[in-house]
């Protein structure tokens, strides 16, 4: 059977200097899933360059962060940290080129939707969903592009680029600006049946997916969904995927949850849910024939 492709390197992976763990997260969740035993195929990502950093964001802004004259969106002005930025936003690039090949890969990035035209903060730094979604358009990979926010927190960068720079070809989805309870849980997949419904009338070429960890009720910067909702989300995303035959490229997102030793194991188990049933949605495809995605 084939396996799913991971797009990950050490060269997104920077130490934590903040709250957030996202910027040693891709390490720390390949070292976990290999230790459950899963036969990882690992893919590398692509190195974006200044111009395509700018396809969604205001050169100053660009050569600010990565010059370190300006902060980053962890609120620092850290090499290190910034050196990764251009691998993070090409992770999700890599990993939606592969999903136009073989229908669904997996980005484990995550730090994207809260970084606007020409300002970080929430731990984004520069919007690789925007910048992902537009290359592909002018590469014309694609012509129309659902980014599906299943983040606990409101894509409000998102929303930004999109509305500055009128890039109408995108269809903007993000959960977290309606959703933000544990009482809306069922709410919450319903809404995201509908969303899914709709793409039979309103049909995009390549789906982009934030699988937030901290959307989970024990999330100390979230909490709406139970372990099984989790679950079911990430079901009825992959599977419509596949029913509907649109590659998807997913990645991480948000996960602050912390154990009593301090490590982020509830977040990579959370994380490890997705990615198995990411898998076994891929691997029911091949099953049944090889139906694409």
């Amino acid at each position: 059977m084939n396996r799913m492709p991971v797009v990950y390197s050490e060269q997104m992976v920077a130490p934590p200097k903040s709250y957030s763990p996202s910027s040693s997260k891709p390490q720390l969740l390949v070292n976990h899933l290999r230790s459950q035993g899963y036969p990882l195929q690992i893919e590398h990502p692509v190195k974006l360059t200044v111009r395509d950093l700018c396809l969604a964001h205001a050169p100053e802004y660009v050569e600010g962060v990565l010059d370190c004259r300006a902060p980053n969106g962890f609120g620092n002005r850290d090499a290190e940290t910034s050196a990764t930025f251009p691998y993070t936003s090409g992770s999700l690039y890599r990993a939606a080129c592969l999903a136009l090949e073989t229908g669904v890969a997996a980005s484990f990035s995550s730090g994207f939707h809260h970084a606007g035209y020409n300002h970080g903060g929430g731990f984004c730094t520069f919007n690789g969903l925007v910048i992902v979604a537009r290359r592909l358009f002018l590469e014309r990979r694609v012509q129309r592009v659902l980014i599906l926010d299943a983040d606990y927190h409101y894509g409000d960068g998102t929303d930004d680029i999109l509305s500055r720079l009128s890039l109408d070809f995108v269809r903007h989805e993000t959960l977290g600006r309606y959703f933000y309870q544990p009482e809306q849980g069922l709410d919450y997949l319903l809404a995201l049946a509908e969303i899914l419904s709709s793409l039979r009338e309103h049909p995009v070429d390549l789906i982009l997916y934030q699988a937030g960890a901290d959307v989970h009720v024990d999330d100390p910067l979230g909490g709406v969904l139970n372990t099984e909702q989790m679950a079911r989300r990430d079901r009825m995303v992959f599977q419509a995927a596949r029913r509907l035959a649109i590659p998807l490229a997913w990645n991480l997102a948000g996960g602050y949850q912390r154990d009593e030793s301090g490590s982020i194991l509830p977040v990579l188990r959370l994380h490890e849910q997705t990615y198995q049933i990411a898998l076994s949605t891929l691997q029911a495809q091949e099953v049944r024939g090889g139906d694409h995605a």
